[in-house]
């Protein structure tokens, strides 16, 4: 397959009499971590979403979850490929290639594919196809130190797409469509076993895809995007009813309007985004969608979950350069009342990290940090104050402020080195 992409790109190049450069970049980066508590974490554990509510144990003297770690990892070292310099049909023809190894399998650390696109570009226009960043993350992204890169505040996915560009002067537009592949929706796993898993067939299965559209600002310093994100997933194609196994046709939709805006000029970045999200756990957002009723042919009827995000990030120097973030998200609950199974007496709701979360009411973060930038060589330095807010939810998904709504904290000290090349 590598040798007829390259074959491909060569034959290109001579048709178009043009020269194919291929530009090599990456990095190899090493985290040391450490956490106070116990905390929900992907890739390895670099990628900190938020801390885990308490787990007291039989006698209610001791939070099984009170537990610190330190660890030190340099599996997110990344290598790519630029692709620049051919010709088709009067456009601009480019491509990127990028992997690292923050993916997991039985080997402990697997090959991840990050970027995989090419891209069509022509007097303010531009096409693109492949896979790259969700239009609600985007190459904008805070200055964390942190793998998470902003995340569970800041929408973070990367995933295949078609998507086109367009500038008339200072305003633009962005729309694409979209497919799942690493970041995934949660759904249940079957009729008889209705528990939380992630999985792209939930997505799949709905046929449409994905859809976003957005009007774009950029002048000078400025950026600014509105936008918004549609979605629709098939939960179940099939329930048991009667002892015999049925197809049943059940979706939920969900919508997602959002606003960022930035201003970088010289030393200074400040970037700020919020958004009304629904059902964002392909995201990697605490935000999913529950069961509020059954039907007689066996099929469910569902609500997403909606939730306001935000966060700020304001940046200021260069050699040496200091960063705050702060992030905040509320659970906002479901428009219709969720359905309580007779044959478990629970709700089902289904979102990024399982039942570890349908109780969860709000998080916030304060990040503040420093790091020394060469063009070769980072080093720095992060603390994140994460809190999150548990307790008893509602019918309707949101939370219940009573007695029981308390409060869980994970101190994170986060050290970076990374040599550039």
């Amino acid at each position: 397959m590598t040798l007829l992409c390259l074959m491909g790109a060569s034959l290109l190049a001579q048709n178009d009499s043009n020269r194919v450069s291929v530009k090599p970049y990456g990095f190899i980066r090493n985290y040391l971590t450490f956490d106070s508590r116990k905390t929900y974490t992907v890739v390895g554990g670099e990628y900190n979403m938020m801390p885990y509510d308490e787990l007291w144990n039989e006698d209610h003297s001791e939070d099984l979850n009170d537990v610190a770690s330190l660890q030190m990892q340099a599996l997110t070292s990344r290598f790519g490929l630029d692709i620049t310099g051919a010709h088709l049909l009067g456009w601009n023809l480019s491509g990127k290639l990028e992997g690292d190894f923050g993916g997991f399998g039985t080997n402990n650390t697997v090959l991840r594919l990050r970027l995989a696109y090419l891209k069509l570009s022509r007097n303010g226009s531009e096409f693109l196809l492949g896979q790259d960043w969700h239009p609600l993350s985007g190459n904008i992204m805070p200055e964390v130190l942190g793998m998470a890169a902003g995340a569970p505040f800041r929408p973070h996915s990367r995933t295949p797409q078609i998507r086109g560009i367009r500038y008339f002067g200072h305003f633009g537009y962005t729309a694409a469509l979209l497919w799942q592949l690493q970041y995934m929706n949660n759904g249940p796993t079957s009729a008889s076993n209705p528990a939380s898993t992630a999985s792209v067939v939930f997505a799949h299965n709905a046929i449409i895809p994905e859809a976003f559209l957005g009007i774009n600002y950029k002048n000078g310093a400025w950026y600014a995007q509105v936008g918004a994100d549609a979605q629709l997933l098939r939960p179940r194609t099939h329930a048991l009813l009667g002892g015999v196994t049925h197809k049943v046709d059940e979706t939920v939709s969900s919508f997602t309007p959002t606003v960022y805006a930035q201003y970088v000029y010289g030393r200074w970045s400040v970037k700020l985004r919020t958004l009304l999200a629904q059902n964002t756990s392909h995201l990697n957002q605490m935000v999913g969608y529950g069961v509020t009723g059954a039907n007689d042919d066996g099929s469910w009827n569902y609500s997403p979950m909606k939730a306001s995000i935000s966060y700020l990030n304001i940046a200021y120097g260069h050699k040496y350069r200091f960063n705050l973030f702060l992030g905040y998200m509320k659970n906002m609950g479901t428009d219709a009342n969720l359905w309580i199974d007779p044959s478990t007496g629970n709700y089902h709701i289904y979102m990024k990290g399982g039942d570890n979360f349908c109780h969860l009411n709000s998080i916030y973060r304060i990040a503040p940090s420093i790091s020394f930038n060469t063009k070769a060589f980072n080093v720095g330095i992060e603390y994140e104050f994460t809190g999150a807010t548990y307790g008893d939810i509602n019918s309707d998904g949101t939370i219940s402020h009573n007695d029981n709504l308390h409060q869980v904290v994970n101190h994170r000290i986060c050290a970076l080195v990374k040599y550039n090349f």
